[in-house]
């Protein structure tokens, strides 16, 4: 094992700290010069990239259309909707002068105060605001509905304690507006996101979720109802990774979108929003990845399969290089994306080393006594688990083995989080196993107050009011009220 990776914090001893040093080790990320906000390297950014285009693909399969809306918001437009400003005025980054002049000793620049704004722009932590101000203009009757529209932008919400890709105050993402004329289908609307986002995640990121509604105190600002989707970590903490929010018609009313119906009655139209970011490379991360780095599912992986050749000299390099020729043709045939690396820059111990710490799920080696038998070494990510296998069939057998992996880890990562997942009646007992981690199913009396005593004792926090699973009165265990409904509760990022 390269010395690199013996570098590498163990997730038992520090788990944080292994997520820290594997974000940077794997070339995902670093710290930049802006407080709070990372560079996204090549790496990661293809991971993102992956994640992008299939997204994409989803929303456009119904119906939803790209747009692209301005970065800056006046600050007039977020104090239209109250909850809406109440909910983000402490993350706003605020743009008061459009100019800077160099000082008079010459040391540097400073604000030329002649240049300060009429009206402060907010840079946009969310974008209802801009949106619905410009929905405003594009809606007028019930032929212009539904009206689905979404962009892939960043967004700053000044946050003061950051971590890569979980929390930072920049970051990357998606939001989707969209418009309807009927409460009906504006719910409709914000559950069909939801599942969207959920099929992703199990399909493609191979990480089970728990999908639910917020309780009111942990619903989007602004909405009537917020519906999630909850991942458990391997620390046992929960992570949400996206969420779609009914609005009703709040945002419609504070920008005063209107549409004529059918009848020629003026109604206010009834929208969503929903949101993923770069917050999904993090649960990625935190859902599979080991001791010996990224653990990544083959959909999202930006290199599928590495081929590593091991020569002595140019001549037996080639000769290798030309029996590999032909499977590497019939994987990319196949879709699938290659990396064959041939340097001589690097030892072939440090080669492994690396692409196991980025987590490329299929390794396929060739050397001298490969090349005279005609096979080839393959090594799984997922296991850690090699094999010689003759070369012949060898794209058909690695393009199964790629399916294999990708529900190899959804079903090891939902076995982790099934048997974490309790039933809990007792808050003396739930407070000690909170601490461990997990997802505990407990009834809720549905008050406020229930919800903050929670939190404050234990640090925990109701992350939904989880779909699938059986609802039944119960007895709230912390305040001995009756109780209608259960929650899960954990502890979270």
């Amino acid at each position: 094992m390269a010395k690199e990776l013996k570098e590498l914090t163990k997730r038992a001893e520090n788990y944080s700290q292994w997520y820290n040093d594997l974000v940077v080790k794997a070339d995902l990320a670093e710290q930049s010069a802006v407080r709070g906000c990372m560079v996204i390297k090549p790496y990661g950014y293809a991971i993102w990239e992956k994640m992008q285009q299939q997204l994409d693909r989803m929303f456009k399969e119904t119906g939803v259309q790209n747009a692209y809306f301005p970065l800056l918001i006046p600050k007039s437009f977020l104090s239209r909707e109250a909850e809406h400003v109440e909910g983000f005025a402490k993350e706003c980054a605020v743009v008061t002068h459009y100019r800077l002049k160099a000082k008079e000793d010459k040391s540097g620049v400073e604000v030329d105060p002649a240049a300060r704004l009429e009206e402060e722009l907010i840079v946009r932590p969310t974008s209802e605001t801009i949106i619905w101000n410009t929905y405003k203009n594009w809606i007028n009757s019930w032929r212009d509905l539904p009206l689905m529209c979404n962009q892939w932008c960043n967004v700053m919400r000044w946050e003061m304690r950051t971590r890569p890709f979980l929390r930072t105050s920049e970051f990357l993402w998606q939001e989707g507006h969209t418009a309807h004329a009927t409460r009906e289908e504006a719910e409709e609307e914000a559950r069909k996101m939801l599942h969207v986002y959920a099929e992703f995640a199990e399909k493609w990121m191979a990480v089970p979720v728990v999908q639910g509604v917020k309780s009111e105190t942990e619903r989007f600002a602004g909405a009537l109802d917020t519906y999630t989707i909850e991942a458990m970590m391997q620390d046992g903490k929960a992570l949400q990774s996206g969420t779609s929010h009914f609005l009703g018609q709040n945002f419609a009313k504070a920008f005063d979108v209107t549409y004529l119906t059918k009848e020629n009655k003026q109604e206010y139209v009834w929208a969503t929003s929903w949101g993923v970011s770069t917050r999904l490379i993090g649960a990625l991360i935190m859902t599979h990845s080991d001791d010996n780095g990224l653990v990544l599912p083959p959909r999202l992986a930006p290199i599928q399969v590495v081929i590593i050749p091991i020569s002595k000299g140019n001549e037996q390099l080639a000769a290798i290089s030309k029996a590999l020729e032909p499977v590497i043709a019939q994987l990319k045939a196949k879709g699938i994306s290659i990396k064959y690396d041939d340097a001589d820059n690097k030892r072939p111990g440090f080669k492994f080393a690396d692409y196991e710490l980025k987590g490329v799920p299929v390794r396929l080696v060739m050397g001298a006594r490969d090349l005279e038998n005609g096979t080839v070494e393959i090594m799984r990510r997922d296991t850690l688990e090699k094999e010689t296998r003759p070369l012949e069939g060898i794209a058909d057998y690695v393009e199964n083995l790629l399916d294999d992996i990708q529900e190899n880890i959804f079903l090891k990562a939902k076995a982790y989080r099934d048997e974490r997942i309790y039933e809990c009646d007792n808050y003396e007992e739930f407070k000690e196993k909170v601490k461990e981690g997990g997802f505990f199913l407990c009834h809720w009396d549905g008050t406020a107050e229930t919800e903050a005593k929670i939190k404050e004792e234990t640090q925990a926090t109701i992350r939904c009011v989880p779909f699938g699973y059986d609802q039944y009165p119960g007895v709230d265990m912390v305040s001995g009220k009756p109780a209608n409904k259960r929650v899960i509760i954990a502890r979270s990022y």
